[in-house]
């Protein structure tokens, strides 16, 4: 009778992170692509001519931002304690 308990509490898997975590681990990840997909473009086609849109406040500011909050925030997700009041 005990071994048929332990085999039913062993198939019976438990995640390690709550809804909470994981939400904001989805959150984090959105930061994340966000801020890879407003750090594309800007190149030319031809090597020879230089484009300074390269140079955007968007590629060099606001990109890199996004991906160290998107970092940030899944720290906090995985460091995250939902039991906690």
């Amino acid at each position: 009778m005990g071994e048929k308990k332990r085999k039913e509490e062993a198939r019976r898997t438990e995640f390690i992170f709550e809804k909470k975590n994981y939400l904001f681990m989805l959150i984090g990840v959105a930061f994340i692509a966000l801020g890879f997909i407003l750090m594309t473009g800007g190149g030319s086609d031809d090597p020879n001519v230089f484009n300074p849109e390269i140079y955007s406040w968007r590629r060099i500011r606001l990109a890199p931002a996004l991906i160290l909050i998107g970092f940030g925030i899944e720290v906090y997700a995985i460091l995250l304690n939902p039991h906690k009041k």
